[in-house]
């Protein structure tokens, strides 16, 4: 069923405004049947058995957490629910991730950006019990990771952003949940055509030669504005070994559930890398 994922960074009143669209959602479909959860990271961080600094200070801790994270979604997009995704969401990522899933479910999404000023969001933050307070190093961290949802890209879309004192636009929300265009079904849920075996062969080729057009360009000192061949877009920067055979990894796990045109592999590849480093 529909997702909102709801990001902003730290204090800036993501579960406030997760609340009201709850609240209003249970008023308006209370008699579809339809229920609304919330999918909470501050409660995923407390399941886990991590206090939320030493959570946010330690990248293995959010790598694992956001994975489960991401599975319980799964889980649920197939059931009578609409979902809520309270959390960070600072990385864009990882929301072009959760993108793919609800691509794979022909489910729709949109995204609330919670835009409060830094200086208004690390007040509130002092304003905290302390229990519930970012430290400063945190608080300053989460900030300068924060990759802004911007509607260019595809899987922050639709996005409605935020400031303390707007209303939620609880109207287009539903409409774009509800009353619009459905998502493209999914080629990984039609009948697989024969070609598939060759789109296969040609998505592992593509990758392969672009990553070793990548390694070959950064042991020449190339490190930054990389131009790829087949590719209509520079990589940004240069990226470590092990990183690009892992980002090489999901790309093609994600291409094999949503197929795309041949011709368009090396550039949505490099697009993929310049998002995740």
């Amino acid at each position: 069923m529909p997702l909102i994922i709801v990001t902003g960074i730290p204090c800036s009143g993501k579960t406030t405004r997760t609340l009201q669209l709850k609240n209003h959602f249970e008023e308006k479909l209370k008699n579809s049947g339809q229920k609304i959860e919330i999918i909470s990271e501050s409660d995923a961080i407390v399941q886990a058995g991590y206090d939320k600094n030493v959570y946010f200070a330690d990248s293995k801790k959010e790598k694992a957490v956001r994975s489960s994270i991401k599975s319980d979604i799964q889980r649920k997009l197939d059931s009578n629910s609409l979902l809520i995704f309270d959390g960070s969401n600072y990385i864009k990522g990882y929301r072009y991730e959760i993108y793919c899933t609800t691509k794979l479910y022909k489910t729709p999404q949109c995204t609330l950006h919670c835009n409060l000023p830094i200086e208004q969001a690390k007040l509130w933050n002092t304003e905290q019990p302390e229990p519930d307070r970012y430290t400063d190093e945190v608080f300053d961290s989460l900030v300068s990771r924060y990759e802004t949802p911007e509607t260019t890209n595809r899987w922050d879309n639709p996005l409605f952003t935020l400031l303390p004192e707007d209303d939620l636009m609880y109207d287009e929300i539903y409409y774009c949940l509800y009353k619009g265009k459905k998502p493209k079904p999914n080629l990984s849920t039609q009948n697989v055509p024969l070609a598939s075996t060759n789109y296969l062969y040609e998505l592992d080729n593509i990758t392969k030669n672009v990553t070793n057009a990548i390694l070959s360009m950064q042991q020449l000192g190339k490190n930054y504005d990389m131009k790829i061949s087949g590719s209509s877009v520079n990589l940004e920067r240069a990226i470590t070994p092990s990183r690009l055979a892992m980002l090489r990894r999901q790309f093609i796990n994600f291409s094999k559930m949503q197929p795309n045109e041949i011709n368009r592999i090396a550039t949505l590849f490099v697009q993929y890398l310049n998002n995740n480093i």
